[in-house]
C-alpha cells in the first residue's frame, strides 16, 4: 500500500512548499492597496469623470430620482447589482474615511491619497444630494426585487429606478445616523485639503444626527422593500457611532456626553460582539471610544470610557483566539469565519480594527489584556497581517480573493458589469433576459476583470467554488473593500520600513494631492521628501515635510510644504499663537491675525487636545518657513 500513499505525500509536500514560497516571497501591499481603491471606480454610478481609470464602465443611472423630482445621480452600486442601498454604502464611506483618519501618512506615502479622497468624495457628494432638507434623507434608489429579475449592464438598465426616503413620518434612524457618521468622518479626512468642503460635510452630519435621534425608527419599517437585502437589526449602535464620530470631528463635549449618558440604554457598554459590519457598529464604536480614553482629556467620563474599552478588548481577544474559548470561528487554513455569505467583509473589517487598535497601543508600548494572556501591538499586527495574507494568496487554495492580484484569482465574479462585454466592445443593448442566457450562464470567465474586488471568499473548510451563480462566495461589495484601504496601507508602510512588523513604529512622509490644495488637475506621483527629526517646542511638536514640487512656466521651482502640529503637552491647548517667518506664498489650515506673520488655530478648532494633531500647508519657492510658538493657554 506504500506506493498508493506516495502521490498523497508528494501532493502534501508540494502544497506546503507552495505555501512556504508565498509566505517567504511576501506580498506587495502597495499594489493591493491601489487595486482595492480601483474597485470603487468600477462601482460608480452617474456621469463618469474624464479621469475614470476603469475604462470598461460607462455613464449610468443618469435619471436617478427624476421621477420623484430630485437629482440623485451619482453615488455607488454597493455590490454586483445596481441598487444604491443607503445603509451599506454609508458604512463603506465611514470605513473609507476612517482609513484616512488613522492612516493618512501611510496612504499618502503609497501615492494613493488622491484616489482615496476621490473615492470618498464620489460618495459624499451623493449624500449631500440625498439630504436636501434637515429631516429628510433619500435612502435608496432602485428596488432589489425588480433589479434581480434582470442581468444587464448598468449602462443598459431597464429596471425601475424608484427612490425611497426616510423623513419625520417614516423615520430611519439607522441609515440617517450611519450617513451622519460617514459625513463626520469624511469631514476629518478632507479638513487639511478642502476646509470649506469639510465644513459642509460637518453641517450635514450634524443635521442628520439630530434627525436620526429625534425621530427614531428602523429604516426597513419605512422602506419594506429593503428587508430582503439589508434588514437592520436596530439603530441604537448607529446613534452612538454617529455621536462618536461627531465628537472626533468637532471635539464638542456634548457628543461625548451623549455616548456616555446613553451607553447603557443604547447598548454601547452592554453589548459584547464578535463581528463588525454594515449592520453592527458596536465593536468599531467601542474601539473609537477606547482611543478617546487613551488620549486623555476626558477624565470626567473615564469610568464609562473604560467600560467601552473593556467591550472593545473582548472583541479583539475573541478575534485573536485568546478569549477563553469564546472566540470567532476559524477555518483550518487560518481565516476568521463569521458567515457563509460574503465572509470576507467581516474579515477585512476585523483585521482593520486590529491594525487600528495596535496603532493606538504602540506609542506607549501598552498591551491588550486578554483572558489567555497579554498581547503586544506587534502580535496584533501579525494576526491582522495573517488575515490580509490569506486574502492575497497564503491559503490552502493558493488563490487571491482580491480580483486581479497576482496570478490566480476568481474569474467568474458575480457582477453584472464585469460579466458582460463593455459597451465600448459591444455597443448594442444587452436585454434583461439576454443577459442571463448569453452571459450569466456562460462557462467562460468574465470579459472584464474587476480589479481590486474582494469577493465573498471560501467556506468554513477553506473551499471555494468559482461560479458566477455562487453569489455567497463570488460577489464583491464595497463594504468589504473599504477597510482594506487602511489595512493594506498600514502593512505597506511597515513592509517599507526597517524590520517588517518588528514592532517599530514607522512614520512615512505623506504627499498632498494637488487637486485638493491648489488646483483640480491630477499631478504626477509626488516626490516624497523625508523630513528631518522633529523640532520639539513645548507644548507642541512640528513635523515638516515637502510633499510635492513643480516648475512654473518662468522656470521658478515651487515646493508644497506640510506641517503637522501635535499636542505633546498632556493637556488641552487653547489660544495657540504661532509665528511663521520666511513665508512667501499662500497658506491653508490656519487663521491669520492682524499681526504680520502671526497665525492662530482655525475657527473650527477651539481646543487642541492631548495627542491631537492639526495640519496646515503652504506653497512657496525656496526653503521652508520657520514655525514657532508665541503663546498659548
Amino acid at each position: 500500500m506504500a506506493y498508493l500513499l506516495l502521490p498523497l505525500v508528494l501532493a502534501s509536500f508540494l502544497l506546503l512548499s507552495s505555501l512556504s514560497s508565498v509566505a517567504g516571497g511576501g506580498f506587495d501591499y502597495g499594489d493591493a492597496l491601489s487595486k482595492s481603491l480601483l474597485f470603487f471606480e468600477a462601482q460608480r454610478s452617474g456621469k463618469l469623470p474624464a479621469d475614470q481609470r476603469v475604462k470598461w464602465r460607462g455613464d449610468s443611472g443618469l435619471k436617478d430620482g427624476f421621477l420623484q423630482g430630485v437629482d440623485l445621480v451619482g453615488g455607488y452600486y454597493d455590490s454586483g447589482d445596481h441598487v444604491k442601498f443607503g445603509l451599506p454604502i454609508a458604512y463603506s464611506l465611514t470605513m473609507l474615511s476612517w482609513s484616512l483618519v488613522e492612516f493618512e501618512k501611510e496612504i499618502a506615502a503609497a501615492n494613493q491619497l488622491e484616489y482615496a479622497l476621490d473615492a470618498i468624495r464620489w460618495g459624499t457628494d451623493y449624500f449631500i444630494k440625498a439630504h436636501r432638507q434637515p429631516n429628510l434623507l433619500w435612502a435608496q434608489v432602485g428596488d432589489g426585487n425588480t433589479d434581480h429579475y434582470c442581468w444587464e449592464r448598468a449602462e443598459d438598465m431597464t429596471t425601475p429606478r424608484t427612490a425611497f426616503k426616510v423623513d419625520t413620518e417614516n423615520p430611519g434612524s439607522d441609515v440617517a445616523a450611519e450617513t451622519a457618521a460617514a459625513l463626520a468622518a469624511a469631514s476629518i479626512a478632507f479638513r487639511p485639503y478642502n476646509s470649506s468642503y469639510s465644513q459642509l460635510l460637518l453641517l450635514h452630519a450634524k443635521q442628520l444626527f439630530t434627525f436620526a435621534d429625534t425621530f427614531r425608527g428602523k429604516y426597513d419599517d419605512s422602506i419594506p422593500v429593503v428587508r430582503e437585502f439589508y434588514r437592520s437589526s436596530g439603530y441604537d449602535d448607529e446613534l452612538l457611532w454617529a455621536a462618536a464620530w461627531l465628537f472626533e470631528a468637532t471635539d464638542d463635549q456634548e457628543y461625548l456626553k451623549y455616548v456616555v449618558e446613553n451607553s447603557g440604554s443604547l447598548g454601547g457598554t452592554e453589548w459584547t460582539v464578535k463581528e463588525f459590519s454594515w449592520d453592527n457598529k458596536y465593536a468599531g464604536l467601542q474601539i473609537l471610544l477606547a482611543k478617546v480614553l487613551m488620549q486623555g482629556g476626558s477624565e470626567s467620563y473615564t469610568a464609562t470610557l473604560k467600560q467601552y474599552q473593556a467591550k472593545a478588548e473582548f472583541f479583539l481577544c475573541a478575534s485573536l483566539q485568546k478569549n477563553n474559548g469564546y472566540n470567532v470561528a476559524m477555518t483550518p487554513g487560518g481565516l476568521l469565519y463569521f458567515d457563509e455569505w460574503n465572509n470576507m467583509q467581516y474579515v477585512s473589517s476585523s483585521a482593520f480594527l486590529m491594525a487600528v487598535y495596535a496603532d493606538y497601543l504602540s506609542p506607549t508600548n501598552s498591551y491588550l489584556n486578554c483572558p489567555e494572556g497579554q498581547v503586544t501591538p506587534h502580535q496584533i499586527f501579525q494576526f491582522a497581517q495573517s488575515q490580509a495574507d490569506y486574502i492575497l494568496g497564503k491559503n490552502p487554495k493558493l488563490m487571491s480573493y482580491l480580483v486581479g492580484y497576482q496570478g490566480q484569482y476568481p474569474i467568474n465574479v458575480h457582477h453584472r458589469g464585469a460579466s458582460i462585454q463593455s459597451k465600448s466592445v459591444l455597443p448594442a443593448v444587452v436585454g434583461c433576459i439576454q443577459g442571463f442566457e448569453q452571459w450569466y450562464d456562460s462557462k467562460k470567465g468574465n470579459p472584464n476583470v474587476i480589479l481590486g474586488a474582494l469577493v465573498g471568499g471560501p467556506d468554513h473548510q477553506d473551499q471555494f467554488v468559482d461560479q458566477r451563480s455562487n453569489y455567497e462566495q463570488t460577489e464583491p461589495a464595497i463594504a468589504g473593500n473599504a477597510p482594506l484601504v487602511g489595512l493594506f496601507a498600514k502593512l505597506h508602510s511597515l513592509s517599507e520600513g526597517p524590520g517588517f512588523l518588528s514592532g517599530e513604529k514607522q512614520n512615512p512622509t505623506p504627499s498632498i494631492p494637488t487637486g485638493y490644495v491648489a488646483k483640480e488637475t491630477k499631478p504626477n506621483p509626488p516626490t516624497i521628501a523625508r523630513s528631518p527629526s522633529p523640532v520639539i517646542v513645548n507644548p507642541v511638536e512640528f513635523f515638516h515635510s515637502i510633499t510635492n514640487t513643480w516648475t512654473s512656466d518662468k522656470g521658478v521651482k515651487y515646493y508644497r510644504h506640510k506641517v503637522t502640529i501635535i499636542n505633546k503637552s498632556g493637556k488641552p491647548i487653547t489660544n495657540l499663537k504661532l509665528a511663521i517667518e520666511n513665508l512667501s506664498g499662500p497658506l491653508w489650515g490656519l487663521s491669520p491675525t492682524q499681526e504680520k506673520n502671526i497665525y492662530v488655530l482655525p475657527d473650527w478648532l477651539k481646543v487642541l487636545n492631548p495627542n491631537k494633531q492639526l495640519i496646515f500647508v503652504y506653497v512657496q519657492g525656496g526653503l521652508q518657513a520657520k514655525v514657532s510658538v508665541i503663546s498659548y493657554n
